[in-house]
């Protein structure tokens, strides 16, 4: 017999049929339909779950949240002994010549951390530094030139208009 849309059937004990409740005694799930005798859950309206609770004792059944997922962007980290691994003496660094380097991927900017020692004289420009990075860097004869910040922009430009 070939296979055919219309002789299609479940296996055997696949499907099982709904328990019919309150169809006579003769069913199996007659006379009280499987709720035992008297009480308040033999009765209709007798199965309501829990009620509202009130609003503090509610709050306090909720599990604490741990912690939270900052949305502000994240710097990528480059350390002084990468810079002296990557760069000879006299080289400017920025943002630009340390993607090609292959130094950092990230598009929100670059932060120079003080992890490692440096020997070079470098140029840093436009970059985020911090405090031991660039003393390290100053130390060793280079030069930090920091970014400018948005209010040292706005009073240039409010004095030369």
């Amino acid at each position: 017999m070939a296979l055919k849309l219309y002789n299609l059937r479940p296996a055997r004990g696949a499907k099982k049929n709904k328990k019919r409740i309150g169809r006579g005694d003769s069913s199996g799930h007659g006379s009280y339909s499987t709720r035992g005798q008297k009480g308040q859950r033999s009765r209709s309206g007798g199965r309501g779950g829990l009620k509202l609770k009130g609003l503090k004792s509610g709050i306090q059944s909720i599990p604490k949240l741990g912690g939270f997922k900052s949305l502000k962007p994240k710097l990528a980290i480059v350390n002084l002994d990468i810079l002296a691994k990557n760069y000879r003496n006299g080289d400017f660094v920025d943002a630009s010549s340390l993607w090609q380097k292959g130094l950092s991927d990230s598009k929100y900017g670059v932060k120079i951390l003080g992890n490692g020692t440096i020997d070079k004289k470098l140029t840093i420009a436009g970059l985020k530094i911090s405090q031991s990075a660039a003393t390290a860097i100053v130390k060793a004869g280079g030069k930090v030139i920091l970014p400018k910040k948005k209010e040292e922009i706005k009073k240039e430009t409010a004095q030369k208009a």
